[in-house]
Formats: C-alpha cells, structure tokens, sequence
C-alpha cells in the first residue's frame, strides 16, 4: 500500500472515529428512577411538609415537575410490564401482582424500552427491584443459571430484587444467578405460606412465602437503599465514556420498611416518611455522581412512581410499615382520593420531575403523561421509527417533556388500570361500575355504578356529575370500549 492510499484509510477511520463521537455525544444518556409505593404528596415539591426531600426539590427546580403524571397501574407489577413494553399491562393475563417464583412475562424479542435503546447504541442497565418474574417456567429454580430474563429482553447488565421486599427470595440475582448462594444450601420457595405466619419470617421480618435455604446469599434489609444506589452509581461510572441507559427500580418507599440507622426517626412521618428521607438520598447520590463526571448536562433524568401511595397499616409488620399514628397526618396522596390499588385518580397520579439542562424547559407542567409513553418517547429521543405493532399503548410525549409549546396534547385520553378500568380525557374522569360480583367486598374494587368526576374543579373526585352529563359518560364509555376492543391505542 502507497503512502496515499495509507492517508487516505487514516483519513477516513479517523472521520469514522469523529462522527462515531458526534453521534453518540449527541444522544443524552437517560435514567429512569422509579420509586415504590410513593404517593402524589410524599415529596417537598409537591406540598410534603413532614418529610424533607431537599435533593427532589433541588432536582424540581431544576427541571420539569409534572402535575398530571400517572402510573399505567394503580399496583407495581403492571406498571413496570407497561413501562417496558409500551403496552397496558390489562391486555395481557397473568400481569398481575407476581410471586417470587413467577417466569418472565415479557417475551423475550418484543420491542422494549431497553431493547429499542440498545439499538440506538446505548448501553442498558437495570438495577434494583424487578418483579417481572425470572426464568422460563413457574416455579423459578434460583439454583442454576436463571433466564431468561433482564438479559434476554434488552439489558446489558442486571443486578435484581427479584419480586419484593416482603415477598420470597430475599436474595440478588446478578444477571443469571444469586449472588453468594452457596450450591450445598439451595433454595425452596414455599407459596402457600401466607405472611405473618411464624414459618414466614427470614430475618425477623414476616415475608409472602416461605424461603428455605440460601442463608449465605441472604440480603440485609437496612442495607438495601445503600447497595441499590452503590450499584446504580457504579454503572452510571462504568459506561460514562458512552452513551447509557439505567433503570435504577428503588425499593424504598415498599414494606417492610426498615430504613438505614442514619435514617431512623428522622421525620416526622413515622418509618414511612424515613424511608421517604432515604429515598431522597439516593436521588442526591445519584445527582452528585452525574455532577462528579460531568455527564449532568447530557443525561435526561426521569424521577417518578409506580402507583400511588399507601401507608400499609393492616399488615401482621406494623414496626416495619407504620401506623396512622406515626404517620401523623402527612397526605401520602396530596389532595387525591384513593391510594395505590384504587381507580381514583389517589392510584395512579404520581409525581413525576425531568431534568435535561438546555433541553428541558424548567418549571410547571399539567400535560396528562404516562409511564407507559416511555417506549414512544424513547424511539423519538433516538430518531428511531416503532414498528406497527410495538408499543400498542405507548405515546411520543417527548415534547411534554421538554416543555415545548403545544398546539394539541401529545396525549388525548389515559386508561388508569386501578380496580377497574377508569379513563381520562381531558378534564373528565369516568369510573365505570365495577363488574358483577365484584363491588359487595368494599374496598378499592369500584363503584356500583358510574362516576363521573370534572377534575379541572373537582381534583379530590368529591362530585359524581355522571347524572347531570350522561352525553359524556356515554361518550366516554364507548371510546373505553373502543381502546380495549382494538387491542392498541397508539396513533
């Protein structure tokens, strides 16, 4: 080869190399911080005066802090089926609150946030709590090699709380296997114990299920927020050279609540506004290490829920999820009727803050978003076009995000997944009666017939108008009717 043709090839790879870094500088990275069982007044923010959230404000004035964000579902499993796949966790069974020992429920080679990343180049992470099942069969064997799972359906790298906190296993799982879990002491996992019974308890804290075996790879419950956010810190630091994704899925604010010793008695909420406080703190750790590096200008940093909140005072744990008393008139939920599990908009409406300084527009916003968009809003953040049948639920709201100047909602309408299937559109809100056979067990499980609430002066769901609008009740049924009966509502 001539001394020309040699420039030429250095020429060009060096070309190559520069449009490489140009592209990939021009992609932000994006965090997703979903947080557990936190509720629409659980934040300074939004109006939280026994909690101190100082990191969450800061992050607030900052960025975009969204008063009409919401939750796919009103419980955590469908949210987080939702929010990966781009598609309401109603129209598929078996997407209900999980056990530990449930198989994956996302099939692997479908469209999903991080698969659609991946293709975009990014490096995709997920750290925390998982609850989307693991392996390829029910009962999940935890002894082996455990997929498919995180791995299989876009992720790079995966470090998991398998279901819950209050659920069986208590352990990790890195990637494919548990971590520390020492092969002479396998795992069996008992369902048909029910919490609170004495063969429940690991650790001294009853659980959902029964666990026997895998001592050595046991978790420490004070010490989970601590690990999470090491983890979480630890991949933002290893790929920072190149554009990522982190799903970083906290533990806190779920039973039990046991929140670290420097975080015991802090506020004034009893254990559940502590562990709110700790929370905090791992949304402070993880901005400090965005600072740290210097990527704070080019990451998108998405903090939200999973559903609304609840203080869990029922439960046989009382010590590890606080009571009415301890929790001394703090409103979980704000003004909002309902709680996690509930149609009303206390279920679903959750706070939301995005953050991307020169991109995101600081201040207020009251466009009706959901974490089922995320998909959606992914594909058009990356210049990526979601086949037809990707995404079924999932709307572009990037513009929403970024605070741009609409000439019409990016979202026109929402099913909220509560007890039953409610919608928005608009100011309205219809709760449709709850199915027969469903409504005489009381709590959370609908009305006996429709309600119609105006949210635009009613946000506490105090008037049913259903009597006085039956024009818009019947309007509204029939485009619930429409977006269940065609299987997708995506544009």
């Amino acid at each position: 080869m001539n001394l020309k043709s040699i420039t030429a090839l250095a020429l060009a790879t060096l070309f190559c190399a520069v449009a490489a870094f140009a592209a990939d500088s021009a992609k932000p990275n994006i965090i997703f911080i979903l947080a557990d069982d936190i509720g629409y007044g659980d934040w300074g923010c939004y109006g939280a005066t026994k909690v101190k959230t100082p990191n969450l404000d800061r992050l607030a004035a900052q960025g975009r802090r969204f008063t009409d964000a919401h939750s796919p579902a009103a419980v955590c499993t469908p949210t987080r089926y939702a929010f990966m796949t781009g598609e309401y966790a109603w129209r598929k069974p078996g997407t209900g609150i999980l056990p530990g020992t449930a198989a994956l429920i996302i099939e692997p080679g479908r469209v999903t946030v991080p698969s659609l990343l991946k293709q975009a180049g990014y490096t995709t992470g997920v750290v925390g709590k998982w609850h989307l099942g693991l392996g390829a069969t029910s009962p999940t064997d935890y002894n082996g090699e455990i997929k498919p799972g995180p791995l299989e359906i876009g992720f790079d790298y995966a470090w998991l709380l398998p279901a819950t906190g209050d659920r069986t296993p208590c352990v990790w799982v890195e990637n494919h296997r548990v971590v520390g879990l020492d092969p002479a002491d396998p795992i069996k996992l008992d369902y048909t114990v029910q919490r609170g019974q004495p063969e429940s308890f690991v650790k001294g804290i009853p659980r959902i299920g029964k666990q026997i075996g895998g001592k050595a790879a046991l978790w420490q419950d004070d010490e989970i927020a601590d690990l999470l956010t090491k983890k979480a810190v630890a991949f933002i630091e290893k790929n920072k050279e190149k554009p990522f994704f982190l799903y970083f899925a906290t533990h806190d604010i779920h039973v039990p609540r046991v929140p670290h010793a420097r975080f015991r008695s802090t506020s004034q909420a009893g254990v559940r506004g502590d562990v709110i406080q700790e929370f905090d703190w791992s949304i402070g750790e993880v901005m400090k290490a965005l600072d740290r590096l210097k990527l704070a200008d080019n990451t998108l940093l998405i903090v939200t829920s999973d559903n609304g909140g609840v203080l869990d005072t029922n439960g046989p744990d009382h010590v590890n999820s606080g009571t009415v008393e301890t929790n001394n008139g703090h409103p979980q939920n704000g003004v909002l009727r309902g709680t996690k599990g509930s149609p009303y908009e206390g279920g679903t409406r959750v706070p939301l803050i995005a953050r991307w300084p020169g991109h995101v527009q600081t201040g207020t916003s009251g466009e009706l978003i959901c974490h089922v968009d995320m998909l959606a809003t992914a594909a058009a953040l990356t210049g990526q076009k979601l086949a037809a049948a990707a995404g079924p639920d999932s709307f572009n709201v990037l513009p929403a995000l970024l605070g741009e100047k609409l000439d019409k909602p990016c979202r026109d309408h929402l099913v909220e997944q509560g007890s039953v299937l409610a919608l928005r559109k608009g100011p309205w809100k219809l709760i449709p009666a709850a199915p027969a056979g469903k409504g005489k067990k009381g709590k959370g499980r609908g009305p006996k017939s429709a309600e119609l609430y105006n949210l635009a002066d009613d946000l506490s769901e105090t008037k049913n108008v259903a009597d006085q609008h039956p024009e818009i009740v019947k309007e509204m049924t029939a485009l619930l009717q429409s977006v269940h009966e065609k299987g997708r509502s995506r544009p």
